[in-house]
């Protein structure tokens, strides 16, 4: 009888499990699109909630607030879904590290975030305009810059102990050259204003991080 009963019970557990995570990237899409088109100070849980079709309970049961929603909805927007996978971890990073040439690392890294960024700079754009004003996004805008930093620290530290840095550029100097160029604030400028496409933005960046660091 234990046999008869336990696979049932796993196959509703999937079911359920797989409920949340749909619930939950409902949930974050319709956070990333309120936040984009409304601002931040005009999107609500409520509002986000009825354009997930959800109830509000079942917005704050995960994400507690709204500063928690925005930074999630940041989150799936930077690597592109919810799975609980650290950056580092993530294997575009890890084939990138592995990369024996770095011409061919730096390259790759800015056509990643050639790609990643029309996702990511919109949604940045509003926390940093919004946390002028409001101290909850002010919290949220400086831990992601925090992670930013973190992340370009590890890189820069990757391309020096593989001997790619040209002589005289510290780590540090590369870090903060890594920190400028991955901006939202360059983005902003060069594609949102300027209209260049993704495939220019990723090769300039590409370029700029060879010349300024190899």
């Amino acid at each position: 009888m234990t046999a008869d009963v336990k696979p049932p019970r796993r196959y509703e557990s999937k079911m359920r499990d797989e409920q949340a995570r749909r619930t939950r990237r409902a949930v974050l899409a319709a956070a990333h699109r309120q936040f984009v088109e409304q601002g931040y100070a005009a999107t609500t849980v409520a509002g986000v909630a009825a354009d997930a079709g959800v109830s509000v309970e079942t917005v704050y049961k995960p994400f507690r607030n709204k500063p928690s929603l925005a930074k999630a909805a940041f989150d799936v927007a930077a690597v592109g879904d919810d799975e609980p996978i650290p950056m580092l971890q993530r294997e575009s990073v890890r084939r990138n590290m592995a990369e024996p040439d770095p011409h061919k690392k730096l390259h790759t890294y800015a056509d990643d975030l050639a790609q990643r960024a029309p996702r990511m700079g919109p949604l940045l754009l509003v926390l940093r305009d919004a946390a002028a004003t409001d101290s909850a996004a002010a919290e949220v805008w400086a831990q992601l810059q925090q992670e930013r930093l973190t992340g370009m620290t590890a890189f820069a530290h990757h391309l020096r102990d593989g001997g790619h840095l040209r002589d005289g550029v510290s780590w540090q100097e590369a870090r903060d050259v890594l920190w400028a160029h991955t901006s939202v604030e360059i983005w902003d400028l060069l594609v949102q204003q300027r209209g260049w496409s993704k495939t220019r933005f990723g090769k300039w960046t590409g370029q700029q991080l060879v010349a300024a660091l190899l």
